[in-house]
């Protein structure tokens, strides 16, 4: 019962970083290019800076996840709020080479890894909250990116297709949802 327990973790753990990854995506996908190097006002990021940001953070937290602590000596954070990639192409790169690294480090665990200890600047971790400190780390992340490719697709458009329930549809969706046609996950 625990093996299937501490395999289900992992599985379900992948599942949101996955549908994570995709809603960013979906978003960005929206996001006219300019609207990806734009920002609000000066002191907020672009969606291209937060891409770069996660992008460093992946790379610190998840290279060597198991042996040597989440906050590489290499990594300089404070420059990933500087110099964003130039362009969608290198946009898209940075996303994905993230991401990669992430669940590269992941697939391979064990049940015996989530009884681990890592660290993150040196305070210990348990490796399942590790995982967990990562998913909010995203999801907030995610959640920026979606709403800044939103306001500046629509200001762009003045269109933007609904990454979840579209206004009004609440009652549809739950009736697909109910029917086996579309899912919340």
């Amino acid at each position: 019962m625990a093996h299937e327990l501490t395999t289900s973790y992992i599985k379900d753990a992948m599942d949101l970083f996955r549908y994570y990854k995709r809603l960013g995506e979906r978003g960005i996908e929206q996001c006219p290019d300019e609207g990806l190097f734009s920002t609000l006002d000066p002191e907020s990021n672009s969606i291209a800076i937060i891409v770069k940001h996660m992008a460093g953070n992946m790379r610190s937290r998840w290279t060597d996840f198991l042996t040597t602590d989440g906050e590489k000596p290499d990594r300089n954070r404070d420059c990933e709020f500087e110099e964003p990639p130039q362009n969608r192409a290198e946009l898209i790169e940075m996303w994905e080479c993230g991401w990669k690294t992430l669940f590269d480090a992941l697939d391979p665990l064990n049940d015996a890894d989530l009884t681990r200890t890592v660290t993150i600047r040196t305070e210990p971790h348990s490796v399942m909250q590790a995982i967990n400190r990562q998913i909010a780390h995203y999801s907030y992340h995610v959640g920026q990116i979606v709403f800044l490719a939103k306001h500046l697709t629509a200001s762009a458009t003045g269109a933007w297709s609904s990454l979840s329930v579209p206004r009004n549809k609440s009652g549809e969706f739950n009736a697909d949802v109910a029917g086996g046609r579309k899912s919340q996950r």
